[in-house]
């Protein structure tokens, strides 16, 4: 790394939030909270994360209070005394630690089990799809439309009386939100669909606008969003600018603060056609046409995408000049660190103080344990 990393750990405030740097650690699913309910490891997991500097922290994602709403047994909930004292036991250990840390609120819609788990009860989506033409489970109803929406909303103001410092909202990745906003797996025929993203947005719009109204203007609201999605990995919900305007100024219209833009490598450009190989991504853009504080992700800090851990492909490290040069020049807000963070817990203090030599790459033997 030949630049200076000065730029990742300047201060960072929006609403009640104030950030000591814009390091981000990135949700990421473990599957070990047993039956949903997190305890002291996965306490101890965030706070030593907390210790090794992370600005902000988000949980990996956490289920709403809906049947069939995760599709692994061991995903945390969010609702529930159970689960909700597991996690208020998290966020006061992160707060000990001096970080700062919210929740990923989730619904993983109608897609499937990595492990073979069913729920006791039928998967739902907007259209009982998983993707085109690819069906599962049940289309939702609008009465269930309406509970889902404020089971987001309980989830969020629950979050806020716990002590979390900011909410994030999962509508990537080909899970629920995303569902609806796709047009491959959004195929109803009321107010919830439509020919233009814009209207494939409402289910979203809605969730936001209820969340909003139970946690006050100053609680700080995350939506992250995708073009891709784990059913298809070159899917593209705006194929240009004005279409990223139609999805996304709406959602922060509706009250979203920041705008989580999860792309595999945050430096490929978003329309290279536009403005060239180094061009704005996916945050950037975003920014520049909502004005809203972004977040960036992908591959941060390793040679490889995430893709491979799944089938236990670890990854070297890698410099960060393509990340400082693009915060160096406001492109997006913050920077979100996925499995960097999980093989080393310490980073970030290693980013900041120049130890460049100890940090470790991306081990998916790591993934087995919660360390």
């Amino acid at each position: 790394m030949s630049h200076s990393t000065d730029v990742l750990f300047r201060p960072f405030s929006i609403g009640s939030l104030n950030l000591s740097n814009r390091i981000v650690m990135a949700p990421m699913t473990r599957v070990m909270a047993p039956n949903g309910i997190p305890g002291e490891p996965n306490a101890a997991y965030y706070r030593k994360r907390a210790e090794g500097g992370v600005g902000l922290i988000l949980s990996e994602g956490t289920i709403v209070n809906r049947p069939a709403s995760r599709y692994e047994i061991n995903i945390p909930a969010f609702h529930g005394e159970s689960a909700l004292n597991g996690w208020k036991g998290v966020i006061d250990a992160v707060h000990a630690a001096g970080g700062r840390m919210g929740p990923q609120l989730w619904h993983t819609g109608s897609t499937r089990s990595h492990s073979g788990w069913e729920p006791e009860v039928p998967v739902e989506s907007p259209s009982g799809l998983v993707g085109p033409g690819d069906a599962r489970g049940i289309a939702m109803s609008e009465e269930d439309i309406a509970d889902t929406v404020a089971a987001f909303a309980q989830a969020a103001a629950d979050a806020k009386r716990l002590g979390f410092d900011i909410v994030e909202i999962h509508g990537a990745h080909g899970y629920l939100i995303d569902q609806f906003f796709w047009q491959g797996t959004n195929q109803r025929a009321d107010r919830y669909n439509g020919a233009t993203i814009k209207e494939r947005s409402r289910f979203a719009a809605e969730v936001i606008a209820a969340m909003r109204a139970a946690v006050g203007p100053d609680f700080p609201i995350i939506l992250r969003v995708s073009q891709w999605k784990q059913q298809d990995y070159a899917a593209r919900l705006a194929t240009k600018p004005a279409e990223m305007t139609d999805w996304l100024l709406p959602l922060v219209e509706a009250g979203v603060n920041v705008l989580h833009c999860s792309q595999r490598r945050f430096w490929e450009p978003e329309f290279p056609e536009l403005d060239g190989e180094n061009g704005l991504n996916f945050a950037g853009w975003a920014k520049k046409l909502t004005g809203a504080t972004t977040i960036s992700v992908g591959s941060v800090g390793l040679s490889s995408d995430f893709f491979g851990a799944f089938g236990g492909q670890g990854s070297e490290r890698d410099g960060l000049d393509k990340l400082v040069q693009r915060m160096e020049r406001d492109e997006f807000d913050l920077i979100a660190v996925g499995r960097a963070l999980i093989s080393d817990a310490d980073w970030v203090h290693k980013i900041q103080t120049g130890d460049t030599t100890q940090l470790k790459g991306f081990d998916a033997a790591t993934l087995a344990e919660l360390v």
